[in-house]
């Protein structure tokens, strides 16, 4: 049953995060909020939000947060059937501050060193379940939990899984100390199929500079690399096309929570690679879909319906590069996109 085809599955740890309910230092913080945060679960969470047919695979604590994590997820209509229970080693949890991540106050406390997740191998999964997608999603996050996780993607990059391999870099200073540690992330990237990395992050992590040309000489083996540039948009580079460089800008976004939004445009290009459209629609659907999560304030976001996001990427050049999304725009009518340039926001 494990095996069942779907279109993506997610390998990855999730843990129970704890927001608080007022701004301030943790120390400060009276009380918390309890929700699911993993880069991996919430690509499936999404993209099974968008009508596709997903699967997690992870190892999670026999505790009750554990039990929570599968619910929440599998409330999603994620397929958590190959999500293995772990008798002797507890589920991730973490706590962070309310501001934003980038800045230099967020604090966030990690409990997840002896996790379940961190006991992630190829004996300790199903194989079969994880080899089922037409695409599976992998980050570097799982290769920082354990030697054994490491070895597990390798072994899903080695050209043995049948379908597209996808790789999201997410770079962690916190889990790799010297640039010599973040190579891993390179090595594993170049088994992959299709690569999203983010500018900042090939600097940070591998010291590559002069910006998405720059990374794809550093990392040309992927048959299609994403550079994302934050708020200026991102690059793509496909071979399919004759290594053709797709550039598409990022709309104008009224941001509430600057979170989720990395996974978000990973879940969007992800939908419309699976729907089979080209390189620069993917990138713009993989702009609306952060966009859908950094106009709310959780880490989570239902993705724009299909059609509006389609109405939208097919925007002319100037209108895309003047559309401006706030608030609520995920719930606009058929009328409030009809218009070339005009914005898309809720009052």
């Amino acid at each position: 049953m494990n095996g069942t085809p779907v279109d993506v599955v997610a390998l990855g740890e999730s843990m129970v995060t704890f927001r608080p309910t007022a701004p301030g230092r943790l120390a400060d913080v009276p009380s918390f909020d309890r929700g699911i945060g993993g880069a991996e679960s919430n690509v499936a969470c999404v993209l099974a939000a968008g009508g596709h047919r997903t699967r997690w695979v992870s190892r999670v604590g026999a505790d009750g947060f554990g039990d929570h994590l599968v619910e929440a997820i599998g409330g999603y209509g994620v397929d958590v059937g190959a999500v293995r229970r772990d008798p002797d080693r507890p589920t991730g949890i973490y706590f962070r501050t309310a501001g934003d991540r980038g800045g230099d106050s967020h604090e966030v406390a990690y409990y997840r060193a002896g996790s379940a997740a961190s006991a992630m191998s190829a004996a300790t999964l199903d194989l079969d379940a994880l080899r089922a997608g037409r695409v599976l999603h992998l980050s570097g996050i799982t290769a920082a939990l354990s030697a054994d996780c490491l070895d597990l993607l390798r072994t899903l990059t080695d050209g043995s899984t049948p379908g597209t391999v996808s790789f999201d870099v997410n770079h962690r200073p916190g889990l790799w100390r010297t640039p010599e540690d973040a190579r891993v992330l390179l090595d594993l990237a170049r088994r992959a199929d299709l690569v999203f990395v983010g500018e900042d992050e090939a600097e940070d992590a591998w010291g590559v500079t002069g910006g998405p040309d720059a990374i794809r000489a550093a990392l040309p083996e992927p048959a299609l690399l994403v550079v994302k540039q934050g708020a200026a948009g991102a690059v793509a580079f496909d071979r399919s096309s004759g290594e053709r460089r797709h550039f598409e800008p990022a709309p104008r976004v009224d941001v509430v929570a600057a979170v989720g939004a990395g996974d978000a445009f990973a879940a969007g290009f992800l939908s419309a690679t699976l729907r089979g459209l080209p390189a620069a629609a993917r990138l713009r659907h993989g702009h609306l879909w952060a966009a859908a999560a950094l106009t709310v304030p959780g880490d989570l976001a239902a993705p724009p319906h299909r059609a509006h996001a389609d109405r939208l990427a097919a925007l002319p050049g100037a209108a895309w590069e003047t559309l401006h999304l706030g608030p609520g725009w995920t719930e606009a009518t058929e009328a409030a996109d009809s218009g070339a340039a005009e914005e898309v926001r809720t009052p």
